[in-house]
């Protein structure tokens, strides 16, 4: 007799918002990645095969992962439980509300700082005690674990630092996020604000991200008339990284002007383009809030602001001393390297 043939594990990977292809979705998408190299026989629950788009996106290449039309919230309370039983592994990204699953496993993965009454309700706490919860920073993490009455694990996304890397630097300050004014706005008429108060000669602001808010970019172009600003929206994922690899400063207006304790949807809950930006040698200049806090060491691998003055007085310092830009953008290189895909998965190798 040969060896018994070695059981394959199934997995179903749940999020709601798959047609946003933001943060939630590159996280969910790297965690399917690692699942493919555990071996699991992985799904995720959507009505389109979008694995193309992933790739364009995120330059993440999901090989076996199939996409199943499935949405539990169109089932009965008593189908989609049953249905969980399939699976050895749910991975659910939380939109607020916590599953019934009998799966083998369960991983609640929270991505946004819930802290709502419904949220935290009796049922919900009672549930999130049966699964393990992952949240994608402390930040985070301070709020859901208070809503849930849980205690997160702290997993942060996953950025492909190898792909990022310095290249030739031009004096060009940039802002990579999303030119919309969604529920963490990223602020970029903040940054023009401040960009036209700037003393740079020689130097231009670059905001650049995916758009579908014609109305805020046509309002954005209109208050960077006569300002060196070029305002790129929807540039595919290459020509993000060549500008990342050329811009010398990174700015970040999300949060700004948000009180963090009252409003923490509104801030940055992690932010991976930060650290990219850091792995390739672009220094930030981020809002003192969230995230942010936990990515950028101030005065060692970028700067913190509250203030347009705040700013701006931190970006001429680093523009005008190239020997600080020099230190700081070395040791964000290194910083970067902490929040690789290696580490992301060694975690998770813990947590599956």
């Amino acid at each position: 007799m040969g060896d018994t043939a070695k059981e394959i594990m199934k997995a179903a990977i749940i999020s709601f918002t798959w047609d946003w292809l933001g943060g939630g979705e590159r996280y969910s998408a790297a965690f399917a990645r690692f699942l493919e190299k555990k071996g699991y026989d992985t799904e995720i629950w959507w009505s389109k095969d979008i694995k193309s788009q992933i790739k364009d996106r995120f330059d993440i290449d999901l090989r076996s992962t199939k996409f199943v039309d499935y949405n539990p919230y169109n089932q009965n309370f008593f189908s989609r439980v049953k249905k969980t039983r399939e699976y050895d592994l749910i991975f659910w990204v939380s939109d607020g509300s916590i599953p019934t699953s009998l799966a083998k496993k369960t991983i609640i993965h929270f991505q946004i700082p819930f802290h709502n009454a419904k949220s935290a309700s009796l049922q919900n706490k009672f549930k999130a005690r049966f699964y393990t919860c992952v949240s994608n920073s402390f930040f985070t993490k301070s709020f859901v674990d208070k809503t849930y009455s849980v205690n997160s694990e702290v997993i942060y996304p996953p950025v492909d630092i190898g792909a990022v890397k310095p290249g030739k630097k031009e004096n060009i300050i940039l802002s990579l996020a999303r030119l919309s004014q969604t529920l963490h706005a990223k602020r970029q008429d903040v940054l023009i604000e401040a960009f036209s108060r700037l003393r740079l000669p020689d130097w231009k602001l670059v905001l650049a991200g995916g758009s579908s808010d014609p109305s805020y970019l046509s309002h954005l172009r209109q208050i960077a008339q006569s300002l060196p600003v070029d305002i790129i929206p929807n540039l595919p994922l290459n020509q993000a990284r060549q500008l990342l690899s050329k811009s010398k400063i990174f700015w970040s207006a999300t949060g700004y002007g948000v009180n963090p304790k009252l409003f923490p949807e509104k801030v940055e809950h992690f932010g991976i383009t930060p650290i990219e930006a850091m792995a390739a040698g672009c220094v930030p200049v981020v809002t003192k809030a969230g995230g942010h806090l936990e990515t950028v060491t101030e005065g060692e691998t970028g700067f913190l602001w509250e203030t347009i003055d705040q700013l701006n007085q931190k970006t001429a310092g680093l523009a005008k001393n190239q020997k600080l830009w020099e230190k700081l953008s070395q040791a964000a290189v290194n910083r970067s390297k902490q929040f690789s895909t290696t580490v992301f998965e060694s975690k998770f190798s813990r947590v599956i």
